[in-house]
């Protein structure tokens, strides 16, 4: 069984290693949403794969660090693309969430970067 449950964050940011021209060079924010999957059995007993309210427990410090920031600031996202993103919340991410199987980051409506583990 696969379940998904997403948040969404405002925040800016500029990517520094794109050429000079570049637009995204320039600061600018974004509307992100973040896709959290989770694969697993279902529980018999309780129904879920995992609780979705204990997803919202686990993603609730990294959307801290993330909302309402200047994404290039925070430690370990100097880069921040999209999939620089996926994997640093991956990283924060898995431990409390061993069935997490991926980590989806939309930069905008049409745009985004999906990180496995792999």
């Amino acid at each position: 069984m696969r379940i998904s449950q997403a948040f969404k964050f405002e925040a800016a940011h500029r990517l520094p290693n794109v050429p000079e021209t570049h637009r995204c060079r320039r600061l600018h924010g974004h509307s992100y949403r973040v896709e959290v999957l989770l694969d697993g059995p279902v529980d018999p007993h309780t129904g879920f794969v995992a609780d979705f309210f204990d997803i919202e427990k686990s993603f609730a410090d990294i959307l801290g660090a993330l909302d309402h920031h200047c994404l290039n600031e925070v430690k370990g996202l100097e880069n921040p693309t999209a999939e620089n993103i996926a994997i640093w919340i991956w990283d924060r991410l898995k431990p409390s969430l061993p069935q997490l199987s991926a980590v989806r980051v939309y930069e905008t409506a049409d745009c985004w970067a999906e990180f496995d583990g792999r």
